[in-house]
C-alpha cells in the first residue's frame, strides 16, 4: 500500500466528523430526519454525477447482476445516515462519534467472514487502541452517563453496523470491476427516489426563504462534506488497503474532527484526558501504517 492512500480514509473521516454541525443546524430549523437526508442525497447527485462525465461516460453502465449490490450499498447508506442523524439530536455528539467508531469490530468480522482477510494481534491491537483512544477524546469518561438514553446509545452502534456492512458490499462491488462513481451514483439516485414520498419540501422552501443564497451555499456543504467526499474517499481507499484498515484509520480519525470543530467552533478547549485520547489515536493510527507499509 502506497503511504499516500492512507490520506484517504483520515480525510473521510473528519469530513464525517462535520456532520453533526449540519444536522444540528437543520434540525433546529425545523428539517425533519427523512427531509434532510433527501437533501444530503439529491444534492450529491450533481457532482458526482459530473465527475462521472469528466472521467468516463462508461461508469454509468451495469448489468442487473450488479443490482443487488448496489441496493445493499444504498440501504445501508440510509440505515447509517438516519440512525446517526437521530443518534445525533438524542445523545452527547461525543459519545455518538465514539459508538460509531466501533464499526471497525463489525468490519474485522465480515472481513474474515466473507473475505477471509486475516485478523491479526497487530489488527486487534491498533484498532482497541483507536477505539480506546476516540472514548478518551470525546470526553464521555468525565461525564455522567446515567440520563442518556439507551435508544440513542443503540442507534449511534446501529449506525456502525450499517457503516460495516456498506464497507463489505462497496468493497465487493469493487471486487465485481464497478468503480467507486458507479456505486455512490446509482446508490444515491435509488435513495433519492426513495425518499420523494416521504420528503416535506415545505420544509425546504421555507429553510431556503430565510436566505436564498446562503442557504442554498449550506446545503451544498452539507451535502459535499457529509456525503459526497467521505463516501467517495471511504470507498476509493478500498482499492488499496483491505476494509479493517480503512476502517480503523476512518473511525480514529472523526473523533480527531469532533475534538477540533468543538475547539475552533464552539471554544470547547480540550482536557488533559482528551489530549492523551489524542496520542493514543495518532500512536494506534502509526501503528497500523507502519505495519502495512514494512509489510509492502
Amino acid at each position: 500500500m502506497k503511504r499516500i492512500y492512507i490520506i484517504l480514509p483520515i480525510l473521510a473521516g473528519f469530513m464525517f466528523g462535520s456532520t453533526g454541525i449540519f444536522v444540528r443546524t437543520l434540525t433546529q430549523n425545523g428539517i425533519d430526519s427523512t427531509t434532510l437526508l433527501f437533501l444530503r442525497f439529491s444534492i450529491a447527485i450533481i457532482p458526482i454525477l459530473m465527475a462521472i462525465l469528466l472521467t468516463d461516460k462508461r461508469l454509468l453502465k451495469i448489468d442487473l447482476s450488479d443490482i443487488p449490490l448496489l441496493l445493499a450499498c444504498a440501504i445501508s447508506i440510509v440505515g447509517l445516515n438516519l440512525c446517526y442523524n437521530e443518534a445525533i439530536n438524542t445523545i452527547p455528539l461525543s459519545l455518538a462519534a465514539v459508538l460509531l467508531s466501533i464499526a471497525p469490530i463489525f468490519v474485522l468480522i465480515f472481513a474474515y467472514l466473507l473475505f477471509r482477510e486475516k485478523i491479526t494481534s497487530k489488527k486487534l491491537v491498533c484498532m482497541l487502541l483507536a477505539i480506546f483512544g476516540c472514548l478518551l477524546m470525546t470526553g464521555v469518561l468525565e461525564d455522567s452517563l446515567t440520563n442518556i438514553p439507551l435508544f440513542g446509545i443503540a442507534l449511534a452502534i446501529g449506525a456502525g453496523l450499517f457503516w460495516a456492512i456498506y464497507i463489505m458490499a462497496s468493497k465487493k462491488s469493487i471486487e465485481n470491476g464497478k468503480h467507486t462513481y458507479t456505486i455512490l451514483i446509482y446508490s444515491i439516485i435509488f435513495i433519492s427516489i426513495a425518499l420523494i414520498p416521504f420528503t416535506d419540501f415545505s420544509q425546504i422552501t421555507s429553510f431556503i426563504s430565510i436566505n436564498p443564497i446562503s442557504t442554498a451555499i449550506f446545503l451544498i456543504l452539507h451535502s459535499t462534506f457529509s456525503f459526497a467526499l467521505p463516501y467517495i474517499f471511504s470507498t476509493l481507499s478500498l482499492n488499496y488497503m483491505d476494509s479493517g484498515v480503512s476502517s480503523i484509520f476512518l473511525s480514529g480519525s472523526e473523533p480527531f474532527a469532533a475534538l477540533i470543530f468543538g475547539l475552533l467552533l464552539y471554544s470547547e478547549v480540550p482536557t488533559p484526558l482528551m489530549l492523551c485520547g489524542f496520542i493514543t489515536t495518532i500512536i494506534a493510527m502509526m501503528m497500523l501504517s507502519r505495519k502495512e507499509s514494512v509489510k509492502n
